[in-house]
């Protein structure tokens, strides 16, 4: 079908809204954007840019906006907690696949600015209260209502849409919560992330920016429970208490940091119900990942290329909303699962059970230095744009 004229709604300025806007405004769609923020601030901290994400980013034609301002990364170098070298993972340089560090908000600004050069108007301080289907109604803050043509859910783990479509969501938590925190530093660090795994927790370090500016998600499994989402401040000091005995490097990390947030790690599952006739999620308001593949803003990049390509290349609406599903509900599932169980592989806690998976990584590092990260090639590789 022709997306020319259409009148479409994104919920949410987010990673996935702005850049589903990008796509369905370059096929001829009217696109609006609405974000209940009052600005498009820095928000979140750094994220990883896989290859099946930078395809996506070169389809819309920001792949060279996004090079400027986040460094290639080199390897992923995995290490006991102690801070003792397990698996090193160089990662490709020489051809078009590659991996990038960036900060959140970099990424954000690029698919804005992108968004807005192709036509998309976006709203800021635009709060939607309420959704009614058939036909579809949105109910703004303020007495306004709107009816798009289609509308897209954007808007993350607390969609307004997903549970006008599915119900309310019943997440449960995992026993792990994270912090965030960002670190200047006087070093220009190289282009690697670095993962130490200890007992029932793991920590992961990368630079970003101008590369002097460290990235720190720590994961500790506990009773306690703590908020979803990445708001919630906590003292610097209970992050450096749960990770006192790793590394001297990862300790000099931690004295620095002054501010973190924390957020409780809920596992949810993947929505049944994508779309309806004229509504559709995406992103997280779809399926939700715990971050242990650093896939979350992948997938939403994904998901945007093939909402889009799906409606430009079928025969109405509802038919390419049917499509959009069916090409991304297995992968979104597939992707969630392996994530699930990369946690359980970063926190091993029994010593001898943890000593032999890390001799095995070891070895096999040695033996075929690859092989680790070819097993994922079905996540890293894929082109959704080729499809």
């Amino acid at each position: 079908m022709s997306l020319i004229g259409q009148q479409v709604t994104v919920l949410g300025g987010g990673i996935g809204g702005l850049a589903a806007a990008r796509a369905l405004a370059l096929r001829g769609a009217k696109v609006r954007v609405l974000e209940q923020a009052d600005e498009i601030a820095e928000v979140g901290a750094g994220l990883q840019i896989s290859p099946n994400g930078v395809a996506v980013l070169r389809g819309l034609g920001l792949e060279e906006a996004v090079i400027a301002r986040a460094p290639r990364a080199e390897a992923i170098q995995l290490r006991d907690y102690r801070g003792a070298p397990v698996l090193r993972m160089a990662l490709p340089q020489g051809d078009a696949h590659g991996y990038y560090l960036m900060h959140r908000a970099d990424l954000i600004d690029v698919l804005a600015q992108g968004a807005r050069d192709a036509g998309v108007e976006i709203v800021l301080g635009a709060k939607v209260i309420d959704i009614s289907l058939d036909p579809t109604r949105l109910h703004l803050a303020g007495g306004q209502t709107e009816t798009p043509d289609l509308l897209v859910g954007a808007d993350g783990i607390n969609s307004v849409l997903r549970p006008a479509l599915n119900g309310a969501a019943k997440p449960f938590f995992t026993g792990q919560v994270a912090w965030r925190a960002l670190v200047p530093t006087e070093t220009d660090h190289a282009p690697i992330t670095s993962l130490y795994m200890g007992p029932g927790c793991h920590l992961v370090t990368y630079p970003l920016r101008d590369r002097k500016l460290m990235n720190i998600v720590a994961v500790q499994e506990r009773d306690e429970w703590a908020a979803e989402g990445w708001a919630n401040p906590d003292d610097p000091a209970n992050l450096r208490a749960a990770f006192s005995e790793f590394a001297p490097e990862v300790q000099s990390l931690l004295a620095r940091v002054e501010t973190v947030k924390i957020w409780g790690l809920f596992r949810h599952s993947v929505a049944s119900h994508w779309h309806n006739a004229s509504t559709a999620l995406l992103g997280d308001a779809a399926h939700p990942t715990l971050p242990f593949m650093a896939q979350g803003a992948n997938m939403a990049l994904e998901d945007a290329w093939v909402l889009a390509d799906a409606l430009s290349n079928s025969a109405d609406t509802h038919a390419g909303l049917v499509a959009y599903q069916a090409r991304r509900h297995l992968r979104a599932a597939k992707v969630i699962a392996a994530a699930n169980a990369n946690a359980r592989n970063y926190h091993l806690s029994f010593p001898p059970l943890r000593a032999i998976a890390h001799t095995v990584l070891r070895t096999s590092g040695k033996l075929a230095p690859q092989a680790a990260l070819k097993r994922f090639d079905w996540i890293y590789q894929e082109d959704v744009t080729k499809a």
